[in-house]
C-alpha cells in the first residue's frame, strides 16, 4: 500500500495501479486500496474502472464523503452529469462543511447549462464562507461568460477586500471594463495586474492590449480569459 501511494505521489499512476491491485489481493476489504486504485485509474482516464473501484470502496465504507465526491468527478468526466450531481450531493450531505465539494456541484450545474443554479450555489458558499476565494472566482468567471460584467466586477471587488493583492481579480475587472468600453478603468486594472504579475503567462497579451488601447484601436472581442 505504501509503495502504491509513493508511485501515485510521484505521478506514476500505471505503477500505482499494480501495487494497489496487489494490496486488494492481499486484503479484499481494504477501502483505502480501492480508493487509491480509483484515483490512479482516474488519472489514467480509465473512468469505468475508477468508478468500479470507488463503488467497491463504498460498499465497505458507505459513509466516506470523499468516495461520493470522487464518483461525481468520474461521472462528470464521462458526461453523465445526472449521476455526477447525485453523488456530489450525497458527498455534501455527509460532509456539509466541505466547500470544494459544493463548488464541484456548482460546476456540474454550469456544465449542464444551469447557470442560475450554479450562481446560487456559489452565493450560498460565500455567505457561509466569506473567505472562500475559489467560490468568488468561479462565480465571477461565470458571470463574465454570461456577459454580466457589472455583477462580475462587484464579485471581483469583494475578493480584493479579502486579498488586495489577488492578481486575477485585477485582470478580471480590467477585462470587464474593457468589455464595457471604459478604457480608462480597463487600463488602470490591467496595469495593477501587470505590477503584481509581470511574468504571468498572459502578461504579454495584457501588455499588447494596453498598447492597442493607447493606440485607440478597436477592442478585440474575447481576446483573453481569466486563468
Amino acid at each position: 500500500m505504501a509503495a502504491a501511494e509513493a508511485f501515485f505521489t510521484e505521478n506514476n499512476a500505471t505503477e500505482a495501479v499494480k501495487y494497489y491491485l496487489n494490496s486488494v489481493l492481499m486484503k479484499r476489504l481494504n477501502p483505502q486500496a480501492y480508493k487509491g486504485l480509483g484515483k490512479a485509474y482516474y488519472t489514467l482516464k480509465k473512468y469505468d474502472k475508477a468508478i468500479e473501484s470507488f463503488d467497491k470502496a463504498k460498499e465497505i465504507t458507505p459513509f466516506d464523503s470523499e468516495l461520493y465526491s470522487e464518483l461525481g468527478v468520474c461521472y462528470m468526466a464521462k458526461g453523465n452529469f445526472c449521476k455526477a450531481a447525485k453523488n456530489i450531493i450525497k458527498s455534501i450531505q455527509l460532509d456539509p462543511e466541505n466547500t470544494d465539494t459544493q463548488i464541484q456541484l456548482a460546476v456540474c450545474h454550469e456544465i449542464m447549462g444551469e447557470e442560475e443554479m450554479a450562481i446560487m450555489i456559489y452565493g450560498k458558499i460565500t455567505e457561509t464562507n466569506p473567505d472562500c476565494r475559489k467560490a468568488y472566482v468561479q462565480k465571477a468567471t461565470l458571470l463574465m461568460k454570461l456577459d454580466r460584467f457589472e455583477d462580475a466586477i462587484n464579485v471581483f471587488r469583494t475578493i480584493l477586500k479579502v486579498d488586495k493583492n489577488y492578481h486575477r481579480a485585477y485582470l478580471g475587472i480590467g477585462i470587464c471594463f474593457d468589455k464595457f468600453g471604459d478604457m480608462t478603468m480597463a487600463k488602470r486594472y490591467y496595469k495593477k495586474f501587470l505590477k503584481l504579475m509581470p511574468d504571468a503567462v498572459n502578461a504579454k497579451t495584457v501588455m499588447q492590449r494596453l498598447f492597442e488601447i493607447n493606440q485607440k484601436q478597436p477592442a478585440r472581442e474575447n481576446f483573453l480569459k481569466v486563468v
